[in-house]
Parts: C-alpha cells; sequence; structure tokens
C-alpha cells in the first residue's frame, strides 16, 4: 500500500494519500490545501482517486476538496454533524485571515461503521466527536495505521475551544474508540509527528486517569 503525507496549508495539515499498487486507485484524506502538490503525487504514483475524505469541516483540512473533487469526480465523504462548518467557510477563512476556499458538495455521509475499501484495505470510518461535532477517524487494520484527524496528536488531543467543540466528548471518543485499538498501530494525527497508541496511553498527560 502507497501512503504518502503531504503537510499541507498554513497550518500544515497531514494530507494522506493511499494508493493501491494493483487497482492505482486511491483515497485522499484531508485535502488541506496546496491542490499542485497533491496532484503531482498521484501523478507521480499514477493513482486515480477514488473517493475523498474529510476527517472534520475546519478550513485547513478541506479548502482544497472542492478543486480536487471537480478535477477528479470522486467522491466526498463527510459526517452530517459538520456540515453546519461548511456554512461558515467565510468566517473561518477570517480566523486565520486566508481568502475563503470553495465550498465542496458533500457526496457520501462518512457515517460511524462506514467501511470503505482500497485494494485489499478497509478503511473503517469511526465516529469521534469532540474536536467537532463530526470529527471521524479512520481505522485501517492491514495497515494497523490510524488517521487521527485533529482528535489526538502525539501527547496532546485537539483543541476544543472552537465553536462545535467538547472537551468531555473528545476524552470520551479518544477512551472508547482509540485507546482500545492495538498498542503498537501507528497514529497519523492531523498535524505533527506520528506516535503509537501505546506510546500515547504511557505519555499523554491528557488522558491520564481515562
Amino acid at each position: 500500500m502507497i501512503h504518502i503525507i503531504l503537510p499541507v496549508g498554513i497550518l500544515q495539515c497531514n494530507c494522506s494519500i493511499f494508493g493501491d499498487e494493483q487497482s492505482k486507485e486511491a483515497i485522499v484524506i484531508d485535502p488541506g490545501g496546496e491542490l499542485d502538490q497533491i496532484l503531482a503525487v498521484l501523478a507521480q504514483h499514477q493513482l486515480t482517486v477514488k473517493a475523498i475524505v474529510i476527517t472534520h469541516a475546519h478550513i485547513d483540512h478541506i479548502a482544497a476538496a472542492a478543486k480536487l473533487r471537480n478535477l477528479t469526480n470522486a467522491p466526498v465523504y463527510m459526517n452530517s454533524e459538520d456540515r453546519w462548518l461548511l456554512d461558515i467557510l467565510e468566517e473561518q477563512a477570517a480566523w486565520l485571515n486566508v481568502p475563503p476556499p470553495e465550498q465542496t458538495e458533500i457526496d457520501a455521509k462518512a457515517k460511524d461503521g462506514r467501511t470503505l475499501r482500497l485494494g485489499h484495505a478497509d478503511f473503517e470510518i469511526m465516529h469521534t466527536p469532540g474536536h467537532t461535532q463530526g470529527s471521524i477517524c479512520l481505522w485501517i487494520p492491514s495497515e494497523n495505521k490510524l488517521v487521527a484527524g485533529d482528535t489526538l496528536f502525539r501527547e496532546s488531543i485537539g483543541r476544543t475551544d472552537l465553536p462545535g467543540g467538547d472537551g468531555r466528548k473528545i476524552l470520551s471518543s479518544i477512551k472508547t474508540r482509540l485507546l482500545t485499538l492495538p498498542l503498537d498501530a501507528t497514529v497519523i494525527p492531523g498535524h505533527g509527528p506520528f506516535t503509537t497508541i501505546g506510546h500515547e496511553k504511557e505519555h499523554n498527560l491528557f488522558l491520564k486517569g481515562l
């Protein structure tokens, strides 16, 4: 399985590009900007985008989604609980003092328990509210990888002081959904360095007592 991670946009969101070597199909997660770089990776590996997945609807994770959808005709998956955040993209852009991006259409609901398949790999959607009400993570058992969006970071957790954030919910999501995964599972956060579930159980001060 090809897996390329591009830190994109003003906040360096970790955009994941997963590609299957046999089918040459790809899933792009969180295209938050710098579309030219994303397209370059797809072209380099001769990949066709099968799906675009948004872990949550903050501008730094969704800014290039509309353009990527228009160019590839790939469906966009997002949890419906974050739909309202799309309607305030101009306000979100003002927070960062950047121009508002084109608002993407949402083609499919990223519901808890839904599975996307790429080659022989299943991408299991986990609804993990807290950072936003519609935040999701994607668990890929065959790769032993969790794409965590802004729910879990290396030795930290997602902020909950933005509209729709909920500190109790994010801790509950992490405890009941993420900490049950294998200790050696690699965690790809929405920003910053990778980690593992085991490392976070041992070293993440936000999770002490869970």
